[in-house]
């Protein structure tokens, strides 16, 4: 059991089952013969707060119970530190659990966080103008990223629903986007669709947009969908889901352990991660091997 456990908590994550889930995860990890800290911040910068705080006095663990926000949110306090971070998966789309094999069960939480055993796994440092972040899963920078701004917009969790709203919504004003993307000194200039960062295979609750990346093998994958009509787009973007997307002639994948997106076409595009925005392009993505140790 580590030392101290701080369990950091969006208690409206999922409709109300993070609230469900923290009052689990505390009596299995009472049972267990731990206190936790119970950190609920008023709003995403408190959050914030409470856990680079928790971090700061030493705690042995920082566990977020909520959805992959929340996750990122203890991510920016716990990347390259020795506080290990626990994942309760209760939100929306889940993804990180998803990624790195956590399940929804807040007693099964309880004895993964009691037993302390934990895995390294890579983080994506991610920098740009007034941006300096590490995110876990994939970076949207594109299309996608459009959409997730407007299932934000919604005010509702719809889960994968929600991002196919969205995603019809976004269709009918979208207009290809120029990129140039550098990946280990190769570059790509191109009209495209999207650009997508990936150290682990899926967004928007189980789409494998990258669906050759891992978190442990020290390399992102890029996935880049060149422009085509709007007919074609949703035609093939179905395939997403399964991720057989990336063997279409209109995708290209790349690999590699630093990465540079810039767009043009006077828009701004604002990339996502972990569901997340993180700010403007340009923006460079590079990996940060092992920086961060999970409790699995």
């Amino acid at each position: 059991m580590p030392s101290s456990v701080s369990l950091l908590v969006n208690p409206a994550s999922g409709s109300g089952r993070a609230a469900v889930a923290a009052g689990r995860l505390l009596t299995g990890l009472r049972a267990l013969g731990s206190e936790p800290t119970v950190l609920i911040g008023r709003s995403a910068a408190d959050s914030a707060r409470l856990a680079r705080e928790a971090v700061r006095k030493k705690t042995g663990a920082l566990v977020a119970v909520g959805g992959d926000g929340l996750v990122h949110t203890a991510l920016q306090a716990v990347a390259g530190t020795d506080v290990p971070l626990g994942v309760v998966p209760a939100g929306t789309g889940n993804d990180i659990a998803r990624e790195l094999g956590i399940g929804r069960s807040a007693t099964e939480a309880a004895e993964r966080i009691a037993r302390g055993y934990t895995v390294p796994a890579d983080t994506v440092h991610c920098t740009g103008r007034g941006v300096d972040r590490h995110y876990l899963s994939v970076l949207a920078c594109g299309f996608d990223s459009r959409v997730n701004e407007r299932v934000n917009g919604l005010g509702l969790s719809l889960g994968r629903a929600g991002y196919l709203v969205g995603l019809a919504a976004e269709l009918r004003s979208f207009r290809p986007i120029p990129y140039r993307i550098e990946v280990d000194g190769e570059v790509l200039e191109a009209e495209g669709m999207l650009a997508a960062v990936g150290n682990t295979r899926c967004y928007g609750g189980g789409m494998k947009v990258c669906p050759g990346a891992r978190y442990d093998d020290g390399l992102l994958e890029v996935v880049f969908v060149h422009a085509v009509a709007v007919s074609d787009f949703v035609r093939f973007f179905p395939r997403v889901f399964s991720g057989t997307h990336t063997g279409l002639d209109e995708v290209a994948v790349l690999r590699g352990r630093r990465v540079s997106i810039t767009t043009g076409g006077g828009a701004p595009v604002v990339g996502y991660a972990d569901g997340e925005p993180v700010g403007e392009t340009p923006l460079t993505c590079e990996i940060a091997p092992k920086s961060v140790r999970v409790l699995m």
